[in-house]
């Protein structure tokens, strides 16, 4: 990995696999009081938190992000599209030097803003040339298959079965989105 041997750790317990990227119910294992890092815990799964570190500690050289440059580089690295005046407004409010602690609550404030269930929708909605709502299960099947990270037969399958579509019959993609990205239930 890229992160140093004595980056801070946080030592949330695993959440369950969610087809979410970042969920905000997962982790309620520290208090609050405690630190930064660990008050990410509780908005961010185990594993989020690792890869927000590999990503930040190759990037910040200097174990901290110095530069409007080494922010914009290493949101984007995590699959976030961070506007320039939100990046510049970030890198301000932290006083242009940024440690991992600040960079989890630039990265929640964030995740808060740019809705991945509203831009699923979205794309739905503007391939629905009827307007109805509605895509076959084939069609949907086609998608998951073939379109950005492309999914196994095996996933696809689960998430029909999760879901309870009929590989045949119409999806509501509103419904769809609802239960793939509802956050995980925490079992603590």
């Amino acid at each position: 990995g890229g992160a140093p041997e004595n980056a801070p750790g946080v030592g949330a317990a695993p959440a369950a696999p969610c087809h979410r990227r970042f969920t905000c119910s997962c982790c309620l294992v520290f208090s609050t009081s405690l630190c930064p890092l660990f008050t990410m815990a509780r908005y961010f799964r185990e594993q989020d938190i690792d890869e927000f570190r590999d990503c930040f500690y190759l990037n910040a050289h200097s174990g901290q992000i110095r530069t409007l440059d080494e922010l914009t580089l290493i949101m984007r690295s995590l699959g976030l599209s961070p506007t320039i005046t939100e990046l510049k407004k970030y890198y301000k409010d932290k006083g242009g030097k940024i440690s991992f602690a600040d960079f989890l609550e630039i990265m929640h404030a964030h995740s808060e803003k740019e809705s991945i269930p509203d831009e699923i929708v979205k794309a739905f909605r503007a391939s629905d040339k009827t307007g109805s709502g509605q895509i076959s299960g084939r069609e949907l099947r086609r998608i998951l298959l073939n379109w950005g990270e492309k999914l196994t037969p095996r996933e696809v399958d689960g998430i029909f079965r999760e879901a309870r579509i009929s590989p045949n019959g119409p999806v509501q993609y509103n419904d769809l989105v609802r239960v793939v990205c509802a956050p995980v239930p925490d079992y603590y």
